[in-house]
């Protein structure tokens, strides 16, 4: 989801700097990775990442840094200078914030197979599809950063994620039958983690709660919802209590229309099959 169209570029040497401060001061103090993310609630593999200069930081992990790596606001004054991640719309970066933290995640897709599920094959049909026509550059831009969003699945093993396809999507063979046949298989695969539960909406449903269309619905550490709408050119992000409680009740009640998680893999493997 969300194509980087009316994205930034980013400065690449900004995050870079801000992760090698982050490392001084966490060798300054004697720390390895996993204890600095022991202090302030995040994994290695995120310490990792943000030292290293490949993820945008949040202001909880700032915050949560200063106090455990000696309060010198030296984080505090770098992060007021980093610049967005590439080949995410402007739109779409403050759900992508929320999203890397989430303990739940729901998804709800009709239109394609949802970002954190697809492959690079998939993705870069999509890509190619855009108008107007986007460059290689931001092709790359594109798929780099959905590939980091889909480390996600991996990296958060007690994140709850949940996904609903409509079958629509993958009877349209996006890329053709290989790029399909691989991105179905990619989805039995994604299948099979603990916790995911992924689900199809079949074609034939005669009461559909989601005729509304896409939504994604997370949950923060602190227990606050949040929900995501998009449509070409624009994203809203939804706080209101109200309204994010709605439409969770949307989203329930569609994963008790959609088919159950082994008949959905059963659909998948056989519509794999015949293409």
């Amino acid at each position: 989801m969300a194509p980087g169209i009316g994205g930034e570029p980013e400065s690449s040497d900004s995050l870079r700097t801000f992760g090698a401060v982050v490392q001084a001061l966490r060798e300054h103090h004697g720390l390895t990775r996993e204890e600095l993310g022991d202090l302030v609630g995040f994994s290695k593999h995120t310490i990792a990442s943000i030292e290293l200069g490949r993820r945008m930081p949040d202001l909880d992990f700032v915050e949560a840094a200063e106090e455990a790596l000696g309060n010198t606001g030296a984080l505090k004054r770098a992060f007021k200078h980093l610049e967005r991640q590439p080949g995410l719309a402007a739109w779409f970066r403050r759900w992508a914030e929320l999203e890397r933290l989430a303990i739940t995640l729901h998804t709800y897709e009709c239109r394609m197979i949802p970002g954190l599920l697809q492959t690079e094959a998939y993705a870069r049909q999509l890509f190619l599809d855009e108008l107007p026509f986007l460059t290689d550059a931001q092709i790359e831009a594109n798929w780099d950063a959905r590939a980091e969003r889909q480390r996600l699945l991996r990296e958060r093993p007690n994140t709850a994620f949940s996904f609903i396809i409509e079958e629509q999507v993958l009877l349209r063979r996006t890329g053709g039958v290989e790029v399909m046949r691989e991105a179905i298989g990619h989805l039995i695969d994604v299948a099979q983690l603990r916790n995911i539960e992924l689900q199809i909406m079949p074609l034939v449903r005669e009461s559909h709660a989601g005729l509304h269309g896409p939504m994604q619905l997370l949950e923060t550490p602190k227990h606050k919802w949040f929900a995501y709408m998009e449509a070409p050119e624009c994203g809203v992000l939804i706080s209101d209590p109200k309204s994010v409680s709605a439409l969770n009740g949307r989203y329930a009640r569609m994963r008790s229309q959609a088919l159950t998680l082994e008949g959905s893999v059963s659909l998948l493997e056989r519509m794999r099959g015949e293409l």
